[in-house]
């Protein structure tokens, strides 16, 4: 079967309860997904599964949360060359750049050698049922690429 982590940072709960929707989703389409806080995961985690996916927050005018950024710049530095990679991420609109640490991700995927697997989801604060929409295609896409 195949296999993914989602490694989550989340202030007000809002990315947090993506994840575990996105775990829902994911175990719906045939992925053995585990859901992990980055104050709990490691870069290295994602070289044991087929799948490696970031849920953010951006904190204030486009930064990545303080608790992120050690995860974000290690990873650079792994090759994940044969896995998949997923982002997804809440934040604000009243703000200019808005999830602006999904970008981030992304780009710091591509120097990892992974495969984006979906096309990223920005949530505005807390996921509604378009939203919700969005993460179920996103984790089939994530299975679609993993030929689940």
């Amino acid at each position: 079967m195949a296999s993914a982590k989602v490694v989550y940072a989340s202030l007000t709960g809002n990315t947090e309860e993506v994840a575990e929707l996105l775990d829902d989703y994911l175990i719906e389409a045939g992925v053995d997904t585990e859901v992990l806080s980055v104050s709990d995961a490691h870069v290295s985690d994602f070289a044991d599964v087929d799948a490696a996916i970031v849920a953010t927050y951006t904190y204030g005018d486009g930064d990545l949360p303080a608790e992120i950024v050690e995860f974000y710049d290690e990873l650079a530095g792994i090759n994940l060359d044969g896995k998949v990679y997923g982002v997804v991420g809440t934040g604000d609109t009243s703000y200019e750049l808005f999830c602006k640490s999904v970008d981030d991700f992304e780009e710091q995927f591509e120097k990892t050698g992974a495969v984006k697997g979906a096309v990223s989801v920005k949530i505005e604060n807390d996921a509604d049922s378009d939203d919700k929409e969005k993460l179920k295609i996103f984790a089939k896409s994530i299975a679609t690429t993993l030929n689940v």
